[in-house]
């Protein structure tokens, strides 16, 4: 028997059918409001929607994570949460409109909602334990008694009288139910408002501590950048990535913010004779380095925007673990791994022979100039050059333990991706755009070819099924960062293909065969299509 069956059945209007269906939403609303502002008491990576996602972001396959980053790009962790978000608005609209006839089952099911939210923060490899499940917990108990109290108000209050033709709806408690729904509307909104800005606001102490930082001058600084490595040719960028224009891939939808007073760095395992554990003053008396270097995302399609070069600041790692009593598996040492962990509990191995080749490994403190920004790191995370940035380059950095790569699989190795993941020599154009109409004549054709650890030796490029002729380099700075190119063209009426390839200094001329981002990086030419007029 059904929550109504005792109640003779009439025709449901479309008044009352929406109405149902706002209530359901409201109780939706409800539930993610009050679980915001529970996760500012807990902590915010505890709220439902960032556990779902995190969760839905660990159990998606790799060629769907990697088609997300090539569409929306940075952005795909916000198209995440307004999927989740506009999943849960479908639910309860169907919630809602199952109220009129089950009403406790309906409101309990907002529930059922509420347990896969507290069982993914549960889960979570962060997880802060049975508190971080409160959130999803209270937020679905505020949902289902809201959602329960509003289907009332759309019970008809005399269910014995016939209903009057023409006013098949005039029976339930329309007045009441706006009110109702309406004061719930403003509560929400007000909860809601409230817990975002107590979670901005939670990481106070590491903005503050941020702020407060001065990086001391570099023992060893980089050397200027020679003059001419930079192209000033309209639509080139710019040598050095601005901060705010760099890439950002990874898997946090919340930026993790770390005081850099509380900050500790474990370094331990296998091979290691002497562990140890650093604060961030620790690392700041040491001998700081700065360097010039590029990073590579793996995820980088042919002529992606996921490169980008930035001067560095920080202490090696070679010379760290060192000090551990870490030998590179050439000198004798039993560990062929470094994983790294961050704060948000994302793992990252690297090969110990390539971070301790001489090569500058970096743990890092300050880019371009100012303490690492957060969505970048802050306040430590490694920088390896001549990898992509999934074997190398983790950010939040907490713990380095030293295995190998028999003994463990890392995060992204979990998911099909490579163990190993040299940078492969690669090249882009950057101006003129695809599809763009330059005029007849002398056309700068410009761009930038990375290879990190070999360096730039040529850059060439073919005009349609013509020769490959070669570009003219920028000066380069070192090996480990990008180098600009340019080419005069001269331009015909008409469309053409540019196509651009790279040859490093060992030799080897980037390949055309096209090669997806799985498992170690894209391959191929970069073209891009033009007509002159």
């Amino acid at each position: 028997m059904t929550d109504d069956d005792e109640k003779p059945r009439r025709p449901t209007g479309p008044l009352r059918l929406a109405a149902s269906a706002l209530a359901g939403v409201a109780g939706g609303f409800a539930a993610i409001a009050v679980a915001e502002l529970v996760s500012a008491a807990v902590r915010p990576q505890a709220g439902p929607v960032v556990a779902v996602g995190g969760a839905a972001i660990d159990r998606t396959p790799a060629a769907v994570k990697d088609w997300a980053v090539r569409n929306f790009g940075t952005a795909d962790k916000l198209v995440l949460q307004l999927g989740i978000l506009a999943v849960l608005a479908l639910f309860s609209m169907a919630l809602g409109m199952a109220v009129l006839r089950f009403r406790r089952t309906g409101a309990a099911c907002v529930l059922v909602f509420g347990a896969v939210g507290a069982l993914a923060a549960a889960t979570r490899p962060d997880t802060g334990g049975f508190t971080d499940t409160l959130p999803s917990l209270v937020g679905a108990g505020t949902g289902a008694v809201l959602l329960y109290v509003l289907a009332g108000r759309l019970q008809r209050r005399h269910p014995a009288t016939p209903a009057t033709a023409g006013e098949p709806e005039a029976d339930w408690d329309r007045r009441g139910f706006v009110v109702l729904a309406s004061a719930a509307a403003l509560a929400s909104t007000g909860a809601g408002a409230l817990g975002r800005s107590l979670n901005g606001a939670s990481g106070h102490g590491a903005v503050a501590s941020r702020d407060r930082l001065v990086l001391p001058a570099p023992t060893s600084p980089a050397a200027p950048v020679p003059r001419g490595a930079g192209l000033r040719i309209p639509g080139a960028v710019p040598f050095i990535t601005p901060n705010s224009d760099f890439y950002r891939v990874d898997t946090a939808l919340v930026v993790p913010k770390v005081d850099a007073g509380a900050w500790r760095l474990r370094v331990h395992g296998k091979g290691v004779t002497r562990p140890r554990t650093l604060s961030f003053d620790d690392l700041l008396r040491r001998e700081l380095v700065e360097r010039d270097i590029t990073l590579t995302c793996v995820s980088n399609e042919v002529g992606g925007p996921y490169v980008g070069n930035a001067r560095w600041i920080g202490v090696r790692l070679a010379d760290l673990l060192a000090e551990c009593g870490v030998r590179p598996p050439s000198r004798g040492g039993p560990a062929d791994q470094l994983v790294a962990r961050s704060v948000d509990a994302m793992t990252i191995g690297s090969p110990v022979e390539d971070v301790m080749d001489g090569r500058d490994a970096l743990l890092a403190v300050g880019m371009n100039g100012e303490p690492l920004p957060f969505e970048h790191g802050f306040p430590v995370r490694m920088v390896v050059p001549g990898l992509y940035g999934f074997v190398s380059a983790c950010k939040w950095i907490r713990d380095i333990e030293l295995t190998t790569f028999d003994a463990y699989d890392p995060y992204w190795v979990r998911r099909g991706w490579a163990r190993r993941a040299p940078v492969k020599t690669e090249s882009r154009i950057d101006t003129p755009k695809p599809f763009a109409r330059p005029k007849a004549g002398t056309v700068m054709v410009a761009g930038v070819a990375w290879a990190q650890h070999r360096g730039i030796d040529k850059v060439e490029v073919r005009v349609d099924d013509g020769p490959w002729q070669e570009a003219r380099l920028a000066a380069e700075d070192t090996a480990d960062t990008w180098r600009q190119w340019s080419f005069p063209w001269g331009a015909t009426k008409g469309g053409h293909t540019l196509t651009v390839r790279a040859t490093d200094r060992t030799g080897r001329t980037q390949t055309g065969k096209r090669a997806r981002t799985i498992p170690d990086g894209a391959g191929g030419w970069h073209s891009v299509v033009v007509t002159v007029e």
